[in-house]
């Protein structure tokens, strides 16, 4: 197969585990007959510095050029708020998933083997193993509603933001939560505030009907709340998890530090057709930027998933995440995952002992 990717290397780290990233794909290219072409991007902070704005014109269309987009890390406190809208980072994020119609983001969190002692639950908890999958609705809600702020007669300034669902993204954001569960453990929880909220009762109508659709899959309705309590308190009953933005924007971070560290989780956003876009969670990191200190297994991972949602090769993905476990189990850490006392190695060299791991299966 020929596979033509997006590299958007962005800013801090970015462009350092995008490297280590791209090594491994090229190994698993060898590995398995494949051909890859990138094609470099420029957005964030670095598109700021170059053009004067984040979001270069054609970026959107460059992308859908391509099979898959792979994106590092954008932002940083060079371009924070006190920037124009166009010159952030953020800003670039929003628009690219609304061009791209990517409007489902799948983040997974697997709490690995070899780090069930970074788990910050009680050691019983955490045996119980975590592995579940968080579908957040990405392109509707408050963060796209309608925003306003006015001065009042008595109140001082007053600020609103609109948040609005329609049948239709719920409904599609839906289908991808329990399409996901038929490919893994058979049960979705749809997160809302019902009891309070009127888009929240539209959402939970919508997931009902759809339940209705799919008899082999088990259903429940989780109010946020209650959610975030049960992520701490036992996260192995959730299987695939599916949210409005914002609540899923929240609960994402929450499940990610239950597996021990942001470093190694990685994520999809995905449309109908579009091509999808893979970046690990962990933001820019410029403290550590350039120091070979930054961990590249989330971004590795992020490779497994554009394998098994792109390009639907899951022995390719199944390879990668195979090194990355090997290789953990091994003892070897970046900086941010070693324990004290521990030797940590760099980047690069994360990097090249996964890319062995996959050449010598």
């Amino acid at each position: 197969m020929n596979y033509k990717i997006a590299l958007i290397r962005g800013d801090g780290i970015g462009p350092e585990v995008v490297n280590e990233a791209v090594g491994v794909l090229d190994a698993v290219a060898r590995k398995f007959g494949h051909q890859v072409e990138y094609v470099d991007v420029l957005m964030g902070g670095c598109a700021t510095d170059a053009v004067g704005k984040s979001y270069p014109d054609g970026t959107a269309e460059k992308c859908r050029a391509c099979d898959a987009v792979l994106l590092g890390a954008v932002g940083g406190p060079k371009w924070g708020a006190d920037k124009p809208a166009e010159q952030r980072p953020e800003t670039a994020l929003l628009a690219i998933r609304k061009d791209l119609g990517l409007y489902a983001n799948l983040r997974p969190a697997v709490l690995r083997p070899a780090m069930a002692d970074a788990c910050p639950l009680k050691k019983e908890t955490a045996e119980q193993g975590i592995d579940l999958m968080m579908v957040r609705e990405l392109t509707g809600g408050i963060y796209f509603g309608k925003r306003d702020k006015y001065q009042t007669e008595d109140r001082g300034v007053e600020a609103t933001d609109l948040m609005a669902y329609s049948e239709k993204e719920i409904e599609r954001i839906g289908r991808r939560a329990f399409e996901l569960a038929r490919l893994r453990r058979h049960k979705v929880s749809s997160v809302d505030k019902a009891n309070v909220l009127e888009t929240s009762r539209l959402w939970r109508s919508v997931m009902h009907r759809l339940a209705e659709e799919y008899p082999d899959v088990a259903y429940e309705d989780v109010l946020v709340d209650n959610c975030a309590m049960q992520i701490v308190r036992a996260p192995g009953q959730f299987d695939v998890v599916v949210t409005e933005n914002m609540f899923g924007d929240i609960l994402s971070d929450e499940d990610s530090m239950v597996t021990g560290s942001i470093g190694l989780l990685p994520s999809a956003s995905i449309g109908d057709g579009a091509p999808g876009l893979y970046e690990p969670i962990h933001g820019s990191a410029p403290d550590i930027a350039g120091q070979d200190k930054a961990n590249p297994i989330a971004t590795i991972l992020s490779v497994a998933m554009m394998f098994r949602y792109s390009f639907q090769k899951a022995a390719e993905a199944d390879a990668i995440e195979q090194a990355v476990d090997a290789v953990l189990a091994e003892g070897w850490r970046t900086p941010d995952i070693a324990k004290p006392g521990e030797k940590a190695i760099g980047t690069r060299e994360m990097g090249r002992l996964i890319r062995e791991k996959i050449e010598n299966r």
